[in-house]
């Protein structure tokens, strides 16, 4: 078909979407659940995403006695007339033809075309009128289906709210994640903090059959700084980290062990007693007090006063000692991590923090709530200063965690900074960005805040129920996502895009690849970084 076309409306709603009869020469085979049409009416136009396939007959007695379509001539008689082909649409977007509508660029649908509209494939020209070029503030994360048009998210708008990148392992959340933080880096739309529990985000990464890939540091150079929790991996891997984080016993708060109570197996009591030790001890003590504790009468007697019950002191004891046996974790920090990490934010340079063989769930909740808390603290002060004077209020600062109902199940949803965080957006412009396999884990209240959400293959109903929470055509959106293939494919739908769409994530890898995200300049960096681990090694 020279012109796209692909059949005409016959019936359908605003709501339910419409349903689109196929010509004849328009083969059901060649349809695709995610695909865009464009529905052209008397007025204007509608723009839309199939949603369903069907097959259909004009009279139900071909399905009951079907004629035989081995004779080439009867096949191409029923063909599109007797039998026939039929999608589901559902239309998003309303683009006008005259010079308003060409000036104020597609709208929000809020009609339907009249009977028998023509539909067509859209053309690149029509997908670059709904996504935009790549400039200053917009940035390209994949290619439509079968098509090479280039999706560019609003990098802007994504960082003003908090998102999320979801799916079942291996289907490629990290790779995504890679090139939405390469973006917002390297166009200076904000600075991040990852955490980065399995040191994928640094120096290098893997990619399927344990493959190298470059990581963020290799790529952006300067913009970004590798923090890292454990200096003998590091060596090992002959990473040039520029800084090793140790934290004080006294920057221990008892909300920090609270917000273990899951993860260390803690009872209420014990998590309250946490609290009787810091105000004997005072909070910058308590956890070198508790630690020194030796059992005996003295200790018995201090029980008694704080009224602790022995069993539950106990099981704090068991929980503390766990976390005392993390080398990063010491009575007396060399230097305080929170400060200079704020330091490199406030630079304008992001920050990975490595954990490298800490990989226990305890580690990383401890570090990144921690952390995470008191960066918050400065980027509210600051914030809240520049709105009673002249100082610039601080650049958006995106936090990107892994494992994040670990933070924002209901449990802990209201007591973690993250939380706090999920649900103010950008009042303080401190957003996060999460990455989880398990959405199903997430609070239903910090889900519905999440501005933008890419979403690979889930098989789970409870996990795709709560990504699609709140959100307009959910049914439709549902087919869709069960319909993406296993690897590179992903339904991102949000604030930042126009309306929902399935891209095919571009590649990371490769040289050429590199070399297409705008790192010019990547064997530069490569050269100058493996001179700096000659160096330090």
């Amino acid at each position: 078909m020279s012109d796209n076309r692909l059949g005409i409306v016959v019936a359908g709603s605003l709501s339910a979407g419409l349903d689109i009869k196929l010509d004849g020469s328009a083969s059901v085979e060649d349809m695709a659940v995610g695909t865009y049409v464009v529905v052209e009416g008397v007025k204007s136009s509608l723009f839309g995403m199939i949603t369903d396939i069907s097959l259909e007959a004009a009279n139900q007695q071909m399905a009951i006695t079907p004629p035989n379509v081995s004779d080439p001539f009867i096949a191409e008689v029923v063909s599109g007339t007797a039998v026939f082909g039929k999608i589901k649409v559902r239309p998003q977007l309303f683009m006008g033809s005259d010079a308003r509508s060409l000036l104020d660029g597609p709208r929000p649908v809020k009609t339907v075309p009249s009977h028998y509209s023509k539909v067509r494939l859209a053309t690149e020209a029509d997908m670059e009128r709904i996504f935009g070029a790549e400039d200053a503030k917009h940035f390209h994360v994949g290619n439509p289906l079968d098509m090479e048009i280039k999706v560019c998210l609003n990098l802007e708008e994504f960082v003003k709210r908090s998102n999320g990148v979801f799916g079942k392992s291996g289907t490629g959340k990290t790779f995504l994640t890679r090139i939405l933080l390469s973006g917002i880096i390297q166009k200076d739309i904000a600075t991040s903090l990852i955490f980065d529990m399995h040191s994928e985000y640094g120096w290098e990464g893997t990619s399927e059959h344990s493959k190298k890939v470059k990581g963020l540091k290799q790529l952006l150079g300067s913009k970004l700084a590798v923090f890292t929790l454990d200096e003998q991996n590091a060596r090992r891997r002959k990473v040039s980290a520029d800084y090793i984080v140790e934290i004080g016993y006294d920057e221990i708060e008892p909300q920090d062990v609270e917000m273990l109570s899951q993860t260390l197996n803690l009872t209420q009591n014990a998590c309250e007693a946490v609290y009787s030790f810091a105000r004997e001890f005072g909070y910058g003590k308590w956890l070198s007090g508790v630690l020194a504790l030796e059992g005996g009468e003295e200790t018995r007697i201090l029980l008694d006063r704080l009224n602790v019950h022995e069993s539950s002191f106990r099981n704090l004891r068991r929980g503390l000692d766990k976390l005392s046996r993390l080398p990063f974790l010491v009575a007396h920090a060399r230097d305080n991590s929170v400060k200079r990490i704020l330091e490199y934010l406030e630079r304008g340079v992001s920050v990975v923090l490595e954990f490298g063989r800490y990989t226990d769930i305890a580690a990383y909740i401890l570090v990144a709530n921690l952390l995470t808390r008191r960066i918050y603290d400065r980027y509210r002060e600051r914030t809240e200063r520049a709105m009673g004077s002249d100082e610039t209020s601080p650049q958006p600062l995106v936090i990107t965690i892994e494992e994040a109902h670990k933070f924002l199940n209901p449990q802990l949803a209201n007591q973690t900074i993250f939380g706090t965080i999920a649900r103010e957006m950008r009042k303080y412009n401190v957003t996060l960005l999460v990455v989880d396999q398990r959405p199903s884990g997430i609070d239903e209240e910090v889900m519905s805040q999440f501005g933008t959400k890419a979403t690979y293959l889930l098989d789970n109903e409870r996990d795709v129920d709560n990504v699609l929470m709140g959100v307009a055509g959910k049914n439709e959106l549902r087919t869709v996502i069960s319909k993406l293939e296993n690897k590179q494919q992903t339904l991102i739908f949000g604030h930042a895009l126009p309306l929902p769409v399935v891209i095919k994530t571009r590649e990371y890898g490769s040289a050429e690849s590199y070399q297409d995200f705008g790192f010019k300049d990547a064997a530069v960096l490569k050269k100058k970084a493996e001179q700096d681990k000659d160096e330090l090694w």
